[in-house]
This record gives structure tokens, sequence and C-alpha cells, in this order.
């Protein structure tokens, strides 16, 4: 659709509409669909490229591609005159003056195309689909985030060396068009709310030190507790309101101040105490100021005109909208909560509504993204009280029957103390053993002159606070730092806000209730956000007020596009053309390819249960369905009868597994294909099973629960045997026509790539596990190969990633006898703050890995996938249907992304997936790239629909998940080892058994 006219919200000739970011203006400028020159995209005479000045001459649509080094058109860099052949078109010339240190003052025409040029090392960039800026003197981008002040003068235009490219810092790609290709459009609102602000005004930026004084009795101690450190910094904003306005600054609890007016610099001197009983100490706040801020570099940047993202312009105005919830909610990670718990329930822990936010730069500015959150609280409630919801029983029965349980209901929560005016939070370290009417403690004599005297705990209460102990029967808390000793009556202790209640510990009815609540369906979403957006402890604030910025309480309303659905192959059928929810169903089909099993065993956990197997039901029902899928399948070479008492240890899984595969090796030639486990329900054994089955033992499991098998659905048992035929190495369903964007004589292998962090309560002797999946056929491109690898806990790099593509490149030559020509990477689970390090480090290594080992260059595309950001789309009724997708408004101002919901929700709200490309060299358009995802995400092996996320990352998630169970069982096998070197960070616990190295034994 030809969207460029000549005026669109106040634009004119210049294309500056909206707020000087105008769309669709018919000259120059910003505008977008512009039909002659400028930032116009979709412009009638050149298509997909952003206008060049009109003496550079037209050109129809997809005629050349320009390598760009350095940022986007406009945004500073240099332009390697190097066009890529991707059509017909007339010529662009070089520059009349260029070389070492020559500025560039005129285009007469656009260069000459000449053959692409790749360096080794990755090469320049040839994702580029603008062609050059208006005659200007550009710079490359700067080599990090940081701001960089460049001398305007002494930018120069550059012939750049394939060598000399290769040791250029990659910068992400740029939007190369908005995508047309369609069914319908489909009118939508997006949870942005767009910030508007004053570009003309300056955050004050400073950095903020708060030291305590040194003392002569008690030593200088660090503040690392962001509590503590608001506190101190708001009794400074008491005692001088005037110098430090508390409504005009933002504090993030940490090192940085952000303001709306000058801050007097210097050392302040800050008497405070955290309790009535404690003594005043002084502390030193040290402020100086770090920069001046000036908000029209956000509005050059949102515009295209600014090289580098200001990320601490984003930072101060993200802390600004954060600071009124964060005053009138409860902060848990980055979520605010309403103090009003939504519904109480048993165990002491309640339902509660909340948000998450954050700061988006889009096409259409700066926008507020919010999204609803659901999340289970413990209540702020006495201790006892907390215990007596816990085990649902009298306070005086409770330590009867229950000490070791109230032990550890209770051990590492937080609790305050009400005996004593205080804001001091402790930490539950133990129930005490003895009572609290047997518990004596030495006290010490504050002037240090008479040795410390064992006293009474119910004495010292009485006679320091003057409160009578009422339950002198009950143990005490321990609330002791380290080493040190600290009790108190649980009668004064209360549970502190905001501590989660951990899911694992939620009986059924409350998970249910909770999961309903954060199903919510789309109108109800779409409702609670709004109301979130304009409620008094929302976003918009005071301080938001004394900054100047606005928010729009309206949702951004976009335009998306529902992609056609591709035609799938099953086998000896026709083309299969899906429902209206793109979902489909195996009755009376077949699959395309279905690998005969042949020798395989099957192991009964249910064997002394009530709801035993029916094992000869079972057997015919799941061989009847094999069959009819085209699937050949005999008969059990083994049954073994057990129950599931053998899957308590590794060492009884491991002989059991040898015992199986031994008695089945005496029947039949050849070793087993794979061993079916029946199990009564779902145990811990069952990570046992897997990492014996797949590490040592090299048999692929297939397990399931007998309750499912006994009924013997037809549905169950077609999704049974899908996953079996693709883990002996089948193919359950293919598309019709070749993925889009690749030619006859490509070899294209799509890989994904992962990394599993453990949670962050657990220490650093848990290692972060990295994936890496690869297709290893073509072109149904629906088999997977995998790769995991333990590396340094919590880190997000895959330290080993070129090794593993390498590994996995080499997997696909030997299979195909040719190395693939095009690679396109698909990396989950990365922030926005994490794209250079995927560009400029992981991107390195794999291409350092393939070229140096094979000695080929491919074309490489990167595209990250984000399943966990926070925007929503809604249309006016139920969900987005599938192959929805978004790629203006809400999307970046000029990088490649977009929005793909390529799944059908059935659940509350559809979240589509967020897809942004940071490296092209396949020279994919919108159109191209949406429908490969989109098409890819019916490959999934073992569902009959399309999912969600882009199956290479879906598998790479699950091999992630799979190592972090092989983590699990090593750490509990070396639980009693002494080495410093902890096991699970060992290579050999993770490698597979040779035989399942390249099969998918993950689905």
């Amino acid at each position: 659709m030809d969207r460029g006219n000549y005026q669109r919200g106040g634009g004119d000739n210049t294309g500056r509409g909206r707020g000087n970011r105008g769309r669709g203006g018919p000259h120059i400028g910003g505008g977008r669909g512009g039909p002659h020159v400028g930032g116009g995209r979709s412009g009638p005479q050149m298509g997909s490229f952003h206008q060049p000045p009109q003496q550079w001459g037209n050109q129809p649509r997809g005629s050349g591609q320009y390598q760009f080094r350095g940022a986007p058109p406009g945004r500073g860099g240099t332009w390697v005159n190097q066009p890529v052949q991707r059509g017909g078109g007339n010529a662009w010339q070089r520059p009349q003056q260029q070389g070492s240190g020559v500025p560039i003052t005129a285009w007469a025409r656009p260069p000459p195309q000449q053959p692409q040029q790749q360096g080794s090392g990755g090469g320049v960039a040839t994702a580029w689909a603008r062609p050059p800026p208006p005659p200007q003197e550009v710079v490359d981008r700067p080599q990090s985030s940081d701001p960089v002040h460049v001398d305007m003068g002494s930018l120069k235009i550059t012939e750049a060396s394939s060598s000399e490219s290769s040791k250029e810092k990659r910068v992400p790609v740029t939007r190369p068009d908005t995508g047309k290709n369609c069914v319908k459009q489909i009118e939508l609102l997006a949870n942005h709310f767009v910030v508007t602000f004053d570009p003309h005004s300056t955050i004050m930026h400073y950095d903020v030190n708060i030291q305590q004084q040194a003392d002569e009795n008690r030593p200088v101690k660090n503040l690392t507790n962001k509590s503590v450190l608001h506190m101190i910094r708001a009794k400074l904003c008491e005692d001088d309101p005037i110098r430090f306005p508390l409504d005009n600054t933002a504090y993030d609890g940490n090192k940085n101040i952000f303001s709306a007016v000058q801050l007097p610099t210097g050392c302040f001197a800050v008497n405070w105490s955290d309790g009535e009983d404690v003594k005043s100490r002084t502390y030193d706040i040290t402020i100086n100021l770090v920069a001046e801020l000036q908000l029209r570099k956000l509005e050059q940047y949102l515009s295209g005109n600014l090289s580098y993202i200001p990320r601490d312009i984003l930072q101060g105005m993200d802390l600004f909208m954060k600071d009124n919830p964060s005053r009138h909610r409860i902060s848990v990670g980055r979520c605010f909560y309403s103090k009003n718990p939504h519904k109480d329930f048993r165990f002491g822990f309640a339902a509660y509504k909340g948000f998450q936010q954050s700061l988006k730069p889009t096409e259409a500015g700066l926008a507020l993204c919010l999204d609803y959150s659901v999340l289970a609280l413990r209540k702020p409630m006495s201790v006892l009280d907390y215990l007596r919801d816990y085990f649902q029983i009298r306070k005086e029965d409770i330590f009867k029957y229950n000490h070791q349980a109230a032990h550890d209901a209770l051990k590492g929560l937080k609790v305050t103390v009400n005996h004593r005016r205080t804001s001091q939070k402790f930490v539950i370290k133990k129930l005490t053993d003895r009572k609290t009417s047997e518990i004596t403690f030495p006290l010490e004599d504050p002037e240090g002159k008479d040795p410390p005297r064992d006293v009474l705990l119910v004495e010292y209460f009485r006679d320091k606070y003057q409160r009578e102990i009422q339950f002198k029967d009950f143990p005490s808390l321990d609330v002791g730092k380290g080493s040190k000793i600290n009790y108190v009556p649980m009668e004064f202790c209360v549970l502190v806000e905001g501590q989660r209640f951990p899911k694992e510990e939620l009986d059924k009815d409350s998970a249910m209730f909770l999961k309903n609540m954060s199903l919510a369906r789309p109108n109800e979403r779409k409702e609670a956000i709004c109301e979130m957006v304009k409620a008094e402890d929302g976003p918009c604030g005071a301080i938001t007020d004394n900054f100047g910025i606005k928010v729009d309480k309206n949702m951004t309303g976009v335009v998306g596009r529902v992609l056609p659905p591709p035609d799938l192959k099953l086998g000896g059928q026709s083309p299969l053309r899906v429902n209206d929810k793109c979902q489909w169903n195996l009755v009376g089909k077949s699959v395309v390819e279905g690998k005969a099993l042949q020798r395989w065993a099957l192991i009964d956990f249910s064997y002394k249960e009530r709801n035993r197997l029916r094992v000869d039901e079972f057997v015919f029902g799941l061989r009847d369905r094999c069959i009819k899928l085209s699937i050949n399948m005999e008969e059990p070479a083994e049954v073994h009868f057990t129950d599931m008492h053998e899957l308590s240890e590794v060492g009884k899984v491991e002989k059991l597994l040898n015992f199986v595969v031994d008695a089945a090796k005496r029947k039949i030639n050849g070793k087993l294909q794979m061993i079916v486990c029946v199990m009564t329900s779902k145990h811990n054994g069952y990570k046992y099973l897997k990492w014996v089955s797949e590490t040592k033992i090299g048999v692929v499991t297939q397990c399931c629960l007998s309750t499912n098998a006994n009924k013997g659905q037809d549905q169950y048992l077609a999704n049974l045997c899908m996953k079996i035929n693709a883990k002996l190495g089948g193919s359950n369903m293919e598309l019709m026509q070749r993925l889009p964007n690749f030619r006859n004589g490509d070899n294209v292998m799509f890989i994904g790539a992962d990394v599993n962090h453990p949670t962050s309560r657990d220490a650093d002797k848990y290692p972060s596990i990295a994936a890496v999946v690869a297709t290893i056929n073509w072109p149904a491109a629906n088999r997977y190969a995998a790769r995991v690898c333990p590396q340094k806990h919590r880190t997000e790099k895959i330290l080993e990633f070129g090794k593993m593509c390498a590994d996995l490149v080499r997997t696909y030559e030997e299979l195909n006898s040719v190395k693939p020509n095009k690679i396109v990477v698909f990396r989950d689970g990365v922030s926005g703050s994490q794209f250079d390090m995927v560009l400029n480090e992981e991107l390195n290594d794999l291409v350092k890995d393939i070229y140096d080992r094979y000695k080929y260059k491919p074309e490489i595309t990167l595209v990250v996938a984000q399943k966990r950001h926070h925007t929503r789309l809604f249309p006016r009724e139920g969900n987005v249907p599938p192959g929805t997708v978004v790629d203006t408004q809400i999307v970046h101002p000029f990088d490649f992304d977009f929005y793909l919901c390529s799944h059908f929700g059935q659940l509350g709200t559809s979240k589509a997936t967020h897809y942004h490309v940071l490296w092209d060299e396949n020279g994919f358009n919108s159109d191209s790239l949406q429908r490969l995802i989109y098409n890819m995400c019916f490959t999934f092996a073992r569902c009959t629909k399309p999912v969600s996320l882009v199956p290479p990352v879906y598998y790479a998630d699950l091999v992630a998940y799979r190592g972090r169970m092989f983590q699990e069982v090593v750490m509990e096998m070396n639980a009693s080892s002494s080495t410093t070197s902890p096991a699970s960070f060992e290579q050999r616990f993770y490698n597979l058994q040779p035989d399942l190295q390249n099969i998918m034994f993950f689905v």
C-alpha cells in the first residue's frame, strides 16, 4: 500500500510532520513513503529503498543494495561503494572525489555495481538496503555505546578493503523496507503509550557515593543495602529540601542521581539511625556532576540523526517513570504490585496484581510499554499468624509436632520487629532448639568495663523494652548475621512485604487460580493495563511532571498484517491446508517419512501401582497408530516390569537400563533403537533416566504416564508416535514450497542458540548451560543435531559458540557431502544491551572458527528472537490471529525488527515474538524473512500446529533445559565431593553418547 502523500499529522514538503518526525512528506527529510527523496520508505519510485537525492537518479525496486560501515544513513558512518547485485537497474557511480583524507563534496551519480566483497572475519556488512545519505561528511559509529563527541570538521568518507572491514566493529543492520505480504490487514492496539518531552530541557546526572564515617568503636561498613541507601538519601532531602528537592530528583539506590534542577556538589554529612535504640551514625554523601544530558540528543536518535543510543538519558527517564510506583507500590524485581491483595489464600500468601514497565524508542517516538502481572506474595503478617495459616492448626500446637517443618518454612525469610521502632530488616537464620524461656545469651557491657554476663532472653526483653513475652514455650528466631547470634521471640517478628511465595509450594487450587489470573483474556488484560497507567500510584506522578515528561494515556494504534499459512506436505497426500486456527490433525493421514522401529523395549514402572498399565492394550494401540502413520513398529523385544522406586537413584537407573539392554540383545540382532518408559507420575528420577540413557547407555528413551497410556486416545497416541519418529530420524511433516529467499543450488543451515542460567539464588558453583542446535537436512530443514556445553556461572555469552557451530557444520557436510553456503542464526534470550556482545563477540567466534577451520565463507544472517518482552497486541475482539506481523509504529525507529505472532492463542492473551535482525549477508527484505520464520514455525516436530517461537530457538531451549537436568544429576552424584573444581563444569558429563549426537533426542 502506497503510504506516501503530501501531509500527515501536519507534515509539509519537508516531510517532518508529527513533531519534526513526519511520515509521508513528498520531498525531503525524515518522512516515510515520500515519493522523491530522503528517509522515506515505500515511495512509488524506489520501493524499499530510502531515497537518495534526485541527482543520484532513480532505480527500479530491488536493483541494488549498498554496504555501509558504521551507522545507518544520516547517523554517521562510512559508505563502502560495493553494491550487492540483486537485480537490474541503472548503474550507480562513485563520487567524484574520494580517497584517503579527501572528503566527498558531491554525488554525481550512484557508484557502479561491483561484485560483492567479503573480508575474513565476516566481511563488510551487506545488509543495508538503503542508498547513501544526502551529501554530508560522516563518521564511523562509535565503538561502544558510550556517547562520543566528534569534530565534524574532521569527518571523511574512506574506501575500505575487506581486510580492514574484518577488524571493524559490526553494527546492527537497518530496516530494508516494510513488509507488504498479507491476506488481510488488521487494526490493533499495542500497550505502548507515547511519551513526550521537551527536547530543549536538560537532565543533570550525578554520581553519588554514600559512605559511613569511621567510628572509634565500630569499623566502617560497606553499604550495599538499597533500601538503607534510599533512606539515607531521603534523610538528606528531608534535612535540606531547598537544595535537595526530593520530587525533582530520582535515585537508583546505587550510584546515580538524575535531577531536573542543579544540585550542589561536594561532600555532605547526614546523621541517620535505623532504629530508636540504635545509635545515630554519620554518613558522608559525596555528589559529583557526571554530565548535563541534553534531551535533544534523544530526539535526534529517535529521528535517526544520532549514531548511538543515548543510554544515560533513557536510564534517567526510566528512573523518573518508576519513581511514583516505587514509592507507593510493592517493588519485586522490575515489577510493581498493589499493596492491597487481590485474593487471600491459605498458607500465608495472597495473589497480587501489578505491572512491569519499560521505555522503548519506537517509530512513533519514545513509548512507555506497560504490561499486566500477577504474583503470589507472602502477606506482611506476624510470624506466628503465618505459621498458623501455613500449617492450618492452632498456634499452641505448631511446635508439638512440626518443629523441623516450621524451621524449613521460616528459614531465609525477611522479618522486621515491632518491639521497637526500626526500619531494619532481618533474615531468619534458624529456629532455636530451646524454648524461649530457656534461652540465654552473653550480654556485653556497652562501656566495656565488665565482662559479658549470661542473661535470660525473657528478662532482657522485660528490662530493656518493658515487653512481657507471652509464648515462652515457643522457640525463638535467630536473625543474626554470619556467626553472630541475635535471638528475637517470634511474637515480635513480622514478615516483610513483597516476598515471593515459591510456585512449587502452591497447592493445586491456588496454582490454578493464579494461572487463570495471569492468563487474562485480551479485553480484561487491556482494561487492566489502561487502569494501571491512569492510576495515582502508576508511572505518571509528580516527578514526571517536574521533568516535563507527559504520557499519552491511550494505547498506540497500529496496523498489523496477517500472513498466509504455508501449504503442508504429509506422506502420500495432496497439499494440506490448515484451518482458521492454523491447526491440522493426522486422522487418515501419514507422516512424510516414517522410520521403522524394529528393536525396542518397554519398561513398565507402574507394575505395583493401583493404576497399572494395561500393557497389551497399550502396545497394540501404539503399534496400530504408528502403522496408520506409516511408521512400521514391531513388537517390543523386551518388556520389563518394575516400580517407581527404581528411579530413586542414578545407580539403580543405570543398572536397570543395562539389564534391559542386555536382555533385549539376547533376543534380537542389533542394538536397541528405543526404550519406552511408562511412569505413574512425574518423578525426580526422570532426569536420572535421561542422563544415563543419553550420555552412558546410548539408547534414546520415550516417556509417558500410565493414566494417559491407558486412556489410549487417538490424538495422544498420534503425538507419541510423532515424537518417536522424530527421535528415530524420521520426518513428520514438511513444507510444500521451498523456504523463501533461497535459490536452487543453495545449501542452507539454520542454527538456534540459547543459554540456560541457574536461578539467582543459586551459588556460583552452578554453571550456565549453553546449547546450540542446527538443521542437518535441506530443503526440508526439519532435522536437527544438538551440542550442549557448561560454562561460567550466569555468563550470557556462549563461550564455545564458534567451536560448537563449526562442529555442526562438519556434521552437515558429513551427512550431505557439501558445506552449507548460507547460514541463518537465531539467538535466544538476549536483551538489547547484549546485542553488541552477540554481534561482535559470538558472531566473530563463529566466523573465525568456520573460516579458519574450513577455509570457506558462507553468507550469514543473525537474528535475535525475544519472548521476554512486555509488548502485547489487542484486536477489537479476541486474540490476534496466527500469522499476525507488525513492523511499523511500535518497532525500532530504524533497526530491522518486527513482532510476529505465529500461533493461535487458546488461553489468555497471545504474545508475539520479537525478532531483531543484527546481521544479514543473505539480502533478506521484510517480507522474505517474515515468511521464512512464520513458515518454519509449522515444522515443529511434536505438534500439529505452528509454535510461537521459530523452531531452532525452541529446540535450543529444550536442549539447554536438558543440560540443566544433566547438571542437577552431576551435582547430586558429587554432593559429598571435596574437589575445588565442581564436576558440573566438566564437559565430559554433558557429552552425548556418539549414537545420539546427531539425532533429535530432545523432542
